[in-house]
């Protein structure tokens, strides 16, 4: 069951408002090839005031997506790739963002070490 936090950054919160926490989910879970109910998404506002990169300023079409991804096994090579691909295309795409504007973290596999209703994920498949 992956976990993807999505931190939009915007000019305004109407701006961010207009973006739909379950459109979100809906394509992040087909990206990720997830079940219904099985992909969770956590959306998350960031004021563009708050937000700032060196020696430049951005437009709001330039402002960029920070994605934040827990699985319980990390893909690896081609795969990992390949989902990026998937993931990149399908967050810009809701947040009507330039792809090269979506930036995806991995957090460490989460198997192990994440639980769920007091169960923690199993380490073996």
């Amino acid at each position: 069951m992956p976990i993807v936090d999505v931190e939009l950054v915007c000019a305004s919160e109407a701006e961010f408002r207009a973006v739909s926490a379950a459109a979100m989910a809906n394509a992040v879970g087909a990206a990720l090839g997830c079940e219904p109910g099985r992909a969770w998404v956590r959306l998350r506002y960031l004021g563009s005031a708050c937000y700032a990169e060196n020696e430049t300023s951005l437009s709001s079409a330039e402002l960029p997506v920070f994605v934040t991804v827990l699985l319980a096994r990390l893909p690896s090579g081609p795969q990992l790739s390949a989902q990026v691909g998937e993931l990149t295309r399908a967050i810009a795409a809701v947040a009507a963002r330039p792809a090269d504007r979506v930036h995806i973290a991995y957090a460490p596999a989460a198997a192990g070490r994440q639980s769920f209703g007091g169960r923690v994920v199993p380490t073996e498949s």
